[in-house]
């Protein structure tokens, strides 16, 4: 006889088992672990087996694993380097956006026509304007082309095109209130950012000198960035009526380019990946139900996955020609930026909570994110065909060796662990 107090006990278990056996399934297809997760909240949930349902825990340890997945993207911005990518990079990711935007408003009005329908529309364009650049990366990683100028433009107008989807999304959500004032929202989220350039300014340089300064016990800048964070996404929601995953995003990027910011990524990074990215990924498959999917719904799943490749493709190859890149770079990089991936996830989640996403249009949204993550790497591969040892087009950049950075720090800290434990096996011996 189960006792019902505890049964979020085996969710949580078979919730983390299923998703990284799944993981481990779509990784072997050169797929990265999150369409596992998916599908394994789809396979799970009320859509096939029915194991497992929507509780309030499970939906606040995915809000929670949103907010973090939000904070490590903040950690890993550099305004810097953003600064440096150039026009090309902004005009592309801006075309990028506006393109995906327009057809998925044209798209969803032609299906939800009823009344006060006019911000559930906007927000499928919303979701189609995310870009989740790291299945390009390690595609063009696979092939030798992370650094060519293609590359190098993917690679900063997807983290110029999370910005701009940001402000997409605090926009929409900020109006989507019962009588919502629209000038109101505007000026609260105008204040909110201004306040925020502030905080930042102040914070940022503050951070700095503690985390230099500073130097023995480091898990307590764990401890109060996180904290921070959550109160900073607490502030973004409550007082300003901004999505507590921009308040989040913002607070990561008061950390980011400090001495401990690799530190802190590692360790949230093991925070989301050993608990609430798995629960949040598997949260979203739960609410899918697939046998309330009409004819008019399923012939709205594949229209909008031929717009979410076509309008990326379309808006960023449109802008990369704009900025005098040749006609093969050009689909080049509008075909890197196709994958919608957890970054669309994040946004139609925020949806749901915002009472801006027409249910029927939430499995549409998962299998789009899941179709464009599996032909990404398909793609790149045929634009690229035949080019896999022409190194002519190589560039040096900054944004392309701090995703190597990254890498290598994890190579490094799972050899430190290797080492650690055969110098422990080699003392159990000697003794």
């Amino acid at each position: 006889m189960w006792d019902t107090s505890y049964h979020f006990l085996f969710e949580i278990a078979v919730i983390l088992l299923s998703t990284k056996v799944l993981g481990i399934v779509t990784k072997r297809f050169a797929l990265p672990q999150v369409v596992g997760a998916l599908l394994a909240g789809l396979l799970l949930g009320p859509a096939m087996l029915g194991v497992l349902q929507e509780t309030t825990l499970m939906d606040q340890l995915a809000e929670l694993g949103v907010i973090v997945l939000m904070f490590n993207a903040g950690l890993e911005t550099d305004l810097g380097e953003l600064k440096k990518a150039g026009a090309s990079a902004f005009i592309i990711a801006l075309i990028g956006v506006l393109v995906p935007l327009a057809g998925g408003f044209a798209l969803a009005c032609f299906f939800n026509t009823g009344t006060d329908t006019f911000l559930q529309n906007v927000f499928v364009g919303v979701i189609l304007t995310a870009t989740s650049v790291s299945i390009t990366v390690e595609t063009l990683k696979e092939i030798g082309k992370l650094s060519t100028r293609s590359g190098n433009a993917i690679l900063g107008a997807a983290i110029i095109d999370d910005v701009l989807g940001i402000v997409a999304l605090t926009i929409i959500t900020s109006m989507s209130g019962t009588g919502a004032n629209v000038l109101m929202v505007l000026l609260k989220i105008v204040a909110f950012f201004a306040i925020s350039v502030v905080v930042w300014i102040v914070l940022h340089r503050i951070v700095e000198w503690w985390f230099k300064r500073y130097d023995r016990d480091k898990r307590r800048f764990v401890v109060i960035s996180f904290a921070f964070c959550l109160l900073y996404a607490y502030f973004a929601e409550e007082v300003f009526g901004v999505a507590d995953i921009t308040g989040a995003y913002i607070a990561g990027l008061i950390f980011a380019k400090t001495p401990r910011v690799a530190y802190l990524q590692d360790r949230f990074d093991t925070l989301s990946y050993t608990l609430l990215s798995p629960i949040f990924f598997a949260s979203l498959g739960l609410k899918v139900v697939l046998p309330d999917m009409s004819g008019s719904i399923v012939l709205f799943s594949v229209l909008l996955i031929l717009l979410a490749v076509v309008s990326k493709v379309v808006g960023c190859g449109l802008g990369a020609k704009l900025c005098r890149y040749s006609n093969q770079d050009s689909l080049r990089i509008g075909v890197g930026m196709i994958s919608r991936g957890e970054v669309a996830l994040i946004v139609a989640n925020n949806g749901i909570a915002a009472g801006l996403m027409n249910d029927d249009f939430f499995g549409p949204v998962v299998l789009m994110v899941i179709a464009t993550t599996i032909l990404t790497p398909i793609l790149l591969k045929l634009v690229y065909r035949g080019k896999e040892k022409d190194y002519s087009d190589l560039q040096e950049s900054e944004l392309v060796n701090r995703y190597e950075d990254a890498a290598a720090f994890d190579l490094a800290a799972q050899a430190l662990l290797e080492d650690h434990e055969r110098l422990r096996d080699s003392a159990h011996k000697q003794k």
